[in-house]
């Protein structure tokens, strides 16, 4: 009797936990690759609602008339007239600055890189990440060592990146204008930044682009340094510390323990660190409209902004939708060219 009772419970209880029994036997049964793909469906899922659709939004609101201008009429459909207009010039007069550079009319082989914002975003990503690459992982490797005040000498590198971008902005938009500033004098009395050289700023730099995109690029070193510093450190930190042992048991100086041990085991780290920052840097707007505005350097974020607050929507969904295909090239680059290479992200 009491033996019938207990199979019925036990019959009872695992009619009730059916379902979940199941779905974990299911989830026990899939190879390890479908594993991964089940516990990363979530966040595909996410993914596609807050990016991949206004992605395709964008889109397609690239492909309608952007205003009543001869023919066109609001809201028509044009299809890939937008990207036409855009390539080849012929949106420029709408535009705060030309889209790719221009040719100088005197010399046919000279372009005006600095009005162009394709190029002046560029410049600003290959030179931004490049420095903030090299000073981050010399930050990196002095914050890898153990010396008497490391956690004060983290703090300090740490706080150019906790001030926000407009703070950060205006910070170095003071410092940069004439009779206010220290690092710019007058014609009278030069500062030392009038007197570098090759590298001598104008009086007046954040009204000339040269200078302004200069001066932006050592702002944004200035502050997102720090970011790959301590991508790049927590990469050091998890180097296994008895290969170091080793290679010095086998006589091995700091410069071949750097190069055969530290940079081979770090490089996936700084790829992914550099990945971020120029996705990051590609769609910089911030500082540049804090420091010296859109109008004196134009990047391909400041002419999405320009043209969707003058109402030219389609125009503005256009360079959005060029940013963000440009932006996946440089991922697929980094991806098929570097990270496969190094045994992947």
């Amino acid at each position: 009797m009491a033996t019938e009772q207990e199979s019925g419970e036990t019959l009872r209880e695992s009619t009730r936990s059916g379902p979940y029994v199941a779905f974990i036997r299911w989830m026990e049964s899939l190879s390890e690759s479908a594993f991964a793909y089940f516990l990363l469906a979530p966040a595909l899922l996410l993914m596609t609602v807050i990016a991949v659709y206004p992605l395709i939004q964008t889109f397609s609101y690239s492909l309608f008339a952007n205003q009543l201008t001869g023919v066109e009429r609001l809201g028509e459909f044009v299809g890939f007239q937008n990207y036409v207009a855009l390539f080849t010039g012929a949106r420029d007069a709408s535009l705060p600055s030309s889209f790719l550079p221009t040719f100088s009319s005197q010399f046919p082989f000279v372009t005006n890189w600095f009005n162009s914002a394709l190029m002046v975003t560029l410049i600003f990503t290959v030179f931004s990440v490049l420095f903030e690459t090299i000073i981050g992982f010399g930050q990196a490797l002095i914050l890898d060592q153990d010396f008497r005040g490391r956690r004060w000498v983290r703090v300090a590198i740490i706080i150019p990146w906790a001030v926000p971008i407009v703070i950060q902005g205006m910070i170095f938009f003071l410092m940069f204008q004439p009779n206010i500033g220290f690092l710019v004098g007058t014609p009278g009395n030069p500062s030392i930044m009038n007197q570098l050289g090759p590298l001598s700023i104008s009086f007046t730099p954040l009204r000339n682009t040269a200078d302004s995109l200069f001066l932006i690029i050592i702002a944004d070193v200035w502050k997102t340094t720090a970011f790959m510093a301590l991508l790049i450190l927590a990469g050091l930190q998890s180097i296994d510390r008895s290969l170091y042992d080793v290679a010095k048991v086998s006589g091995a100086t700091k410069w071949q323990q750097f190069k055969m041990i530290t940079f081979p085991l770090i490089l996936p780290t700084v790829l992914v660190a550099m990945l971020f920052r120029t996705i990051a840097a590609m769609r910089v707007y911030g500082i540049i409209e804090t420091m010296a505005g859109c109008t004196t350097v134009p990047s391909l974020s400041c002419l999405v902004v320009s043209t969707f607050n003058n109402s030219l929507y389609a125009t503005s969904a256009t360079v959005a939708f060029v940013t963000a295909a440009l932006i996946g090239i440089v991922v697929s680059v980094y991806i098929v060219k570097f990270a496969d290479a190094e045994g992947g992200f």
